[in-house]
Order: C-alpha cells, then sequence, then structure tokens
C-alpha cells in the first residue's frame, strides 16, 4: 500500500482503541491493542503521517527512535528497595521510570491532554540487550515495571532488512503481536502531500518528467547511493532559505539532500534552466495580463519539456497567492471569533479594556503552548494562532498609545482595523481571480484547447489549496474547461466500450 493508505489504515485503528463503552471504559483493553508496525523503505514519510494523525484526531504524539535507545534509558536504571515478605526484609531490584513512559506523562502534564499516539521509530533495529525487552513491551505495553497510560495508542516503524543492516527480523510470535502494514514508495501520492506542503515548483516540475528519480535506494561495494522523500522535502526548505538570500542553488548544494550523483547533477542543471524561464516568460507580467508577443512566440514554439516547465512556473506563482489568500482568510476566520468574545467581555466587564485585551493574549499563548507540547498542532492552526496574538498586542499597542479608555471605543478602534484587514482579502481575491482568467487566456491563445490547458485544470484539481480556492470563489475559465475535459474522459471511456464490444 502507499503511505495514504497506510495513513488512513493507523488513523482508523487509533479510532476505535480510543472508543469508549457507556462505562468510560476503552471497548478494547490496552493489554488488546495490537500495536500498529509500518513497515516501509526509509524517508517516505512515516513521521510526517503520524504528525497529521495526532493533528488531525486533536490527540498527543510522542516520538522516540529506538535507534538511540540502550537497555537503561528504554527501560530504567535498576535501584535496590527493601521489601517485607512474610515478616522479613529482603532487598529487590527495582527500576527508575522508563525514559520513554516518563515522556508520555510529561506531555499529559504540560498539555492536559490525555490520549495520544506513542509512536516508536526503527523498532527493528533496537540493541541486542533491548530485544528481549520489546516482546514484552508490545504485548503488554510496559518497560521495566511502568505501563503505557490508557489512552495512549502504540505505533511502530521500521525498515525492510534490505534497506537496513541492522534489522532484526521478527520472529512469528513478535509478528502475531503486531498489527503490520507494508508500504511502499509512490510519487503520485507523495505529489499531493508535495503540493499541498509548497514544494518547490522546480522540484516538482523535475519529478514530473523523471519519475524514476524521485526515490531511489542503492547500496553498491563502497558507495551507497540514496534519493528519498525527505531528501526532496529538506532540499526544497533549503532551496527556499537560499532563494530569499540570494545565495546560489547549485549541484554542491543539491549533492547535501540528494545521495546520487546523476540525479543531483541532472536536478541543479534544471534547476539553472527553471530560473531561466522563469526570468524569460515574466510569468508575473503573463499572470498581469501583460504578456508579449515574442513571449506568446516561444511558448508556441517550445518542445514538450519546456511547456511543461512554463506551465508549472504560472501553477507555482498561482498557487502562491492562492495559498497566501486563503491563509489571510483562515486566520480572519479565527480572529472574529476571538473578537466575539472580546466584544462580550467589554459589555460586561468593568475591567480596563486593556486588561481584558492582556488577559485574551496570555490565555491564547497558554493554549498555543500547550498545543506545541502535545505535538498535535497544525501548521495552519499555529499560523493563525500566532497572528491573532501579534494583531492583539498590536492593537493594545496603538489603544495605549492613542489614550482610548471606553469600552465601546476600544471595541470600534479594533473592529475598525478588523474590517480594513476583511476589506484588503477581498481585494486580493478578486485580484486571484483575474490572474487565473489571465493564466487561462493566455494559455488558451498559445495552445488552444489542447493538452496544456487540461494539464493546468488537472494540476489545479489536484492540488488542495486550489481546489479550495476554486470551490468556495469560483472561476468561470476552469469550470468551462473543466466540463470540457469530463466530457473528452467520458466520450474516450464509451469508445473503449464500443470497442470492448466489438472485440466479443
Amino acid at each position: 500500500m502507499n503511505i495514504e493508505e497506510a495513513k488512513e489504515q493507523i488513523k482508523n485503528s487509533v479510532r476505535i482503541y480510543l472508543k469508549k463503552d457507556e462505562y468510560g471504559d476503552y471497548k478494547i483493553p490496552l493489554v488488546r491493542q495490537r500495536p500498529v508496525f509500518l513497515l516501509g523503505p526509509p524517508g517516505i514519510g512515516k513521521t510526517a503521517i503520524m504528525e497529521q494523525i495526532a493533528q488531525e484526531l486533536g490527540v498527543a504524539l510522542v516520538s522516540y527512535s529506538m535507534t538511540h535507545h540502550t537497555r537503561q534509558s528504554a527501560l530504567g536504571l535498576p535501584f535496590i528497595e527493601k521489601k517485607i515478605y512474610g515478616n522479613q526484609e529482603y532487598s529487590v531490584s527495582e527500576y527508575t521510570m522508563s525514559e520513554i513512559i516518563a515522556t508520555v506523562y510529561e506531555t499529559m502534564e504540560e498539555s492536559k491532554v490525555k490520549e495520544g499516539i506513542l509512536f516508536l521509530d526503527e523498532i527493528n533495529c533496537v540493541s541486542e540487550t533491548l530485544a528481549p525487552a520489546m516482546l514484552q513491551f508490545l504485548q503488554y505495553k510496559i518497560f521495566g515495571r511502568h505501563k503505557v497510560p490508557e489512552g495512549w495508542v502504540v505505533v511502530t516503524a521500521g525498515n525492510p532488512p534490505q534497506y537496513n543492516k541492522s534489522v532484526r527480523e521478527f520472529d512469528i510470535v513478535t509478528m502475531d503481536r503486531l498489527k503490520i502494514l507494508e508500504v511502499t514508495e509512490q510519487y503520485e501520492i507523495w505529489k499531493k502531500y508535495a503540493s499541498k506542503k509548497g514544494i518547490h515548483g522546480s522540484i516538482l516540475t523535475y519529478l514530473d518528467i523523471k519519475k524514476d528519480d524521485f526515490y531511489l535506494v542503492e547500496t553498491a561495494i563502497g558507495e551507497k547511493s540514496y534519493v528519498t522523500a525527505r531528501g526532496w522535502e529538506d532540499l526544497s526548505e533549503a532551496i527556499a532559505l537560499y532563494e530569499e538570500e540570494n545565495l546560489t542553488v547549485d549541484e554542491v548544494l543539491v549533492s547535501q539532500y540528494i545521495r546520487n550523483r546523476k540525479i543531483a547533477k541532472n536536478y541543479a542543471i534544471y534547476y539553472d534552466l527553471y530560473q531561466k524561464y522563469k526570468k524569460d516568460y515574466k510569468i508575473g507580467e503573463i499572470l498581469e495580463g501583460y504578456a508579449d508577443e515574442n513571449i506568446k512566440k516561444r511558448a508556441k514554439e517550445a518542445k514538450f519539456d519546456e511547456r511543461l516547465s512554463l506551465l508549472n512556473l504560472l501553477l507555482e506563482a498561482m498557487q502562491r497567492d492562492i495559498r497566501k489568500n486563503l491563509f489571510t482568510e483562515s486566520y480572519l476566520m479565527d480572529l472574529v471569533k476571538v473578537l466575539k468574545q472580546i466584544k462580550i467581555e467589554l459589555n460586561e466587564n468593568t475591567k480596563p479594556p486593556i486588561d481584558i485585551l492582556e488577559e485574551h493574549i496570555d490565555e491564547l499563548t497558554l493554549c498555543l503552548e500547550k498545543e506545541k507540547k502535545a505535538n498535535s498542532l497544525s501548521y495552519e492552526k499555529k499560523r493563525n494562532d500566532q497572528l491573532i496574538i501579534k494583531i492583539l498586542e498590536e492593537n493594545k499597542t496603538q489603544i495605549k498609545n492613542k489614550n482610548v479608555t471606553q469600552h465601546l471605543e476600544v471595541y470600534e478602534y479594533i473592529k475598525k482595523n478588523f474590517d480594513e484587514a476583511v476589506k484588503n482579502m477581498r481585494e486580493e481575491t478578486s485580484m486571484v481571480q483575474k490572474k487565473m482568467h489571465h493564466m487561462f487566456d493566455f494559455v488558451e491563445q498559445v495552445y488552444g484547447e489542447g493538452q496544456e490547458i487540461f494539464i493546468l485544470v488537472t494540476e489545479l484539481t489536484a492540488d488542495y489549496y486550489s481546489a479550495k480556492f476554486i470551490s468556495s470563489k469560483g472561476s468561470e475559465d476552469y469550470y468551462k474547461y473543466n466540463k470540457r475535459l469530463m466530457f473528452l474522459d467520458r466520450q474516450k471511456e464509451i469508445l473503449q466500450e464500443l470497442d470492448g464490444l466489438a472485440e466479443n
């Protein structure tokens, strides 16, 4: 199965393990909850999906790599305890709490979230001294004398032996205590995640052209060669920051993340070409509706790879504006909820308005810190909360400086700023819609209603934020071409059915 399918399977397992009966007890007791074992090649996003699951289910997450643990850190340190048995005192070996179990309790205490996922990565690479204790843990959820608290689901992961020499293959007894999910790498699935994550357009375009370069693990004598999804994602983040600082992106940088000489070289060459296309085609002018005839002529005469690069440059710029617009709308929707509560308190409370604002800022800050400690905070939620706190701080400072003291005046001042932000967001939405029209108009003028325009439709449909924007804000051009695409697909299906009947 692919990583997306595995995510749904794990998510379903967590759901049923956390399901309670009418008495508040878990329907499947902890001891009967089979840990999930996610088995797949390195760098395909196993850790990333655990973060997503925790965020989507609203539970905490504690992650550990088992290769970093000795028997002592996992099980706890021994100490001598005096105990009375049958009126006689004995010296008994006890153990301190496992570092792993202690972290679970600390997370519960700090975040106030009582349910969560304990994710143990590389579980089939534990040290020889720790291996015997793993069987007991997988069945009874106990390290030493200390148990995983109820409400915490154990999920494990590991690499197949062909990728890691330190892997210990589990015996049947151990395997029989696990829910095993075997995962394989798949570019099209990763691309959905990458598009939502904002992976650099040059990487996605390069991999669209050379899909075989997405994932590769080779172990030759004296040399290891590997290219992973994690490598491409980390490279994307590095490139974004290099571009911000006007630093040179070259093969030296690429090869630090893409550990295959040929692929690193080919991508570095393509990155330079991608940047040249961006400059030559004046992407900003196309989206503003000012493309000159020379650009149209070059685009029309371009070979397929160059055409695909041009389309992806247009999409990258378009999707960047879409994400920015949706992010703004998202935090404003969260902000209005806070402002409603502030309005109520300003109307009902005799406290100084500044004190009321400070209380809300403190409360939001505290909640944000708790969610961070639970490791279940999505990027969007974190961004929105941070922006809201910043805006409230700015309003507080402005109100102080202007000496606004009356409760009603304070709220009107805050609302005026909010209304201005909403107005700007709506103007931005209109601008994005115009850019999308200009994009479709340019491609139609240059290529007609050929495959290029349907590539745009397909990519906009597949991209999470583009699809969300179009469904909520609309796009006449998209709907027009999507309708034609659906018609052509149906026509193709009918012809295939007719061919099948003719053969019979």
